[in-house]
């Protein structure tokens, strides 16, 4: 029969904690099994049957990377280290961790898991003062041992990152496949969403965002909008290139040897939210840029995205764009990527489900 959960006070504040790590989209693809107070079975899954932006799930698989690394990270207030390992007869489409709080004497609570709530989005455009080498060597420090940061600073490298992701917004903007996620992951006329994007953190004006609802209604829109009124223009300029130029920095995250495995993004994203959340202890605000790296896999995987005509051409001119801005070694290692800089906070946000409508029940034989 079902039992309801009962957490321990402790328990509830480290997984209250942790829910607030970061997902694509917003989707939070994880539940929690209270066991018992010491021991979480955390249900990941991904969305790869419906997101073509999920592809074979490792953007999922970063995002419980995260969460696991939030997990560590909050019980450390509380004088717990974590130990997560994953079953393997699970199937990947389902990942699942069994999470165990073990007693660690000593132990000092870790400064980054102040900011676990704080940690944001921010799709506006920042300074473009450049990173002082003491913010850059703070945040390198702060990668574990396996894994690097390049950066690309300076008026030119930041041009050529920006114009990246704006001819990567065209092909995923142009593409019914896309159209699909997009209509659903944004919640309209809102500041705040705990399930999804609100409207005023997109990044755009307030026409374009009003344009953009109208349109984004139907694909028959969307299809009539980009052919005859280039219709992809005013948001790829709003939401890529203009912040991709307004920026302190573009950075991608190496690992030293490609990632193939699900363990392999899972830790990735492990090291993603430590660079992140100590970004937000430096006072940045940072924005992920993944689409780039996810369509030059579809193309060096020669694996179809879409049906319709022209795209699959155009992701393969993206992914040789890809390489020569990256370089040769960091397109085959990257596992993040994303711009940085100083600024204020995102005054509008993604939130989180409350916990309760994360917990599952626990079976008992």
């Amino acid at each position: 029969m079902a039992q309801a959960p009962q957490i321990d006070p402790v328990l509830e504040d480290i997984l209250e904690q942790a829910r607030w790590a970061p997902s694509g989209d917003n989707t939070q693809p994880w539940r929690f099994e209270v066991v018992d107070p010491r021991h979480v079975v955390v249900h990941g899954f991904d969305t790869r049957s419906h997101c073509v932006y999920d592809l074979d799930g490792h953007p999922s698989q970063l995002s419980l990377g995260a969460l696991l690394e939030s997990m560590a990270l909050a019980a450390s207030s509380h004088g717990l280290c974590l130990e997560a390992r994953r079953r393997l007869s699970v199937p990947d489409t389902l990942p699942t961790f069994d999470v165990r709080l073990l007693d660690s004497p000593g132990m000092l609570p870790d400064p980054l898991a102040a900011f676990l709530p704080q940690r944001s989005v921010q799709r506006r455009r920042l300074s473009t003062r450049s990173l002082r080498a003491s913010e850059k060597a703070v945040l390198a420090a702060s990668l574990p041992p396996g894994y690097a940061v390049q950066w690309f600073e300076g008026w030119r490298a930041r041009l050529a990152c920006a114009r990246l992701m704006f001819d990567n917004a065209k092909l995923r903007l142009t593409m019914p496949e896309a159209h699909k996620v997009h209509r659903d992951v944004i919640e309209w006329g809102a500041r705040y969403s705990s399930d999804r994007i609100p409207e005023l953190a997109l990044g755009v004006d307030a026409m374009t965002a009003r344009l953009m609802r109208w349109v984004m209604h139907s694909w028959r829109r969307v299809d009539f909008f980009n052919t005859w009124l280039a219709g992809t223009i005013a948001p790829r300029l709003q939401m890529d290139l203009l912040p991709g130029l307004y920026c302190g920095a573009h950075f991608v995250l190496l690992a030293e040897t490609s990632p193939r495995h699900i363990d392999d993004y899972v830790a990735a994203g492990r090291a993603m939210q430590r660079f992140w959340l100590t970004a937000t202890q430096l006072g940045l605000q940072l924005q992920p840029e993944l689409t780039p790296l996810i369509f030059a896999r579809y193309v060096r995987e020669r694996r179809t995205f879409s049906r319709t005509d022209g795209m699959q051409e155009m992701a393969q001119a993206l992914a040789v764009q890809c390489q020569v801005v990256l370089g040769a070694v960091a397109f085959e290692r990257a596992v993040f990527l994303g711009r940085i800089g100083a600024g204020p906070a995102a005054s509008a946000r993604s939130l989180r489900r409350p916990l309760k409508d994360l917990l599952v029940a626990t079976t008992v034989q």
